[in-house]
């Protein structure tokens, strides 16, 4: 083999390394990323059950239900178009409130759509909202600037 060929041979492999070594980083993580939706995205989505996900919306206002072990609270999340029941076990942020915008991580049962949220996460501030909810409160017409 000519020395230009053996370059051209060597190069072709690293790339195909390269290329292999991308394949497995890429199922490797396939486990790990959590989609976002938003009530109506939810709503619209088929076959999501079992697979986690982050919900985020508003809090609807008198939707807070607490239960006699004060663990578990159930609450309705909406973007405006659409609300969805979301069930936590544990506790929740100082922050969490009705009318607070918040993201929930967890999965969806498809049998009683019901959210069953493994983690509640509520804005820090009073002008701090998720990008995700934020943007998908816009879409909705939901969304309300301060003045």
């Amino acid at each position: 083999m000519k020395r230009k060929q053996q370059r051209m041979l060597f190069l072709g492999a690293l790339v195909a390394c390269f290329a292999v070594a991308a394949v497995l980083v890429l199922i490797a993580l396939e486990d790990t990323v959590t989609f976002f939706y938003s009530p109506a995205s939810l709503a619209e989505a088929s076959g999501m059950a079992g697979t986690e996900i982050r919900l985020g919306g508003l809090v609807v206002e008198g939707s807070v239900l607490r239960s006699g072990d004060g663990l578990t609270t159930t609450f309705d999340l909406t973007d405006g178009l659409a609300s969805t029941t979301v069930v936590h076990v544990g506790i929740l942020p100082d922050l969490f409130r009705e009318g607070q915008g918040i993201v929930a991580r967890g999965t969806l049962d498809q049998a009683t759509g019901v959210f069953q949220a493994v983690e509640v996460l509520a804005k820090h501030d009073e002008t701090y909202m998720p990008p995700e909810v934020a943007e998908a409160l816009k879409e909705s017409g939901y969304w309300r600037e301060d003045p």
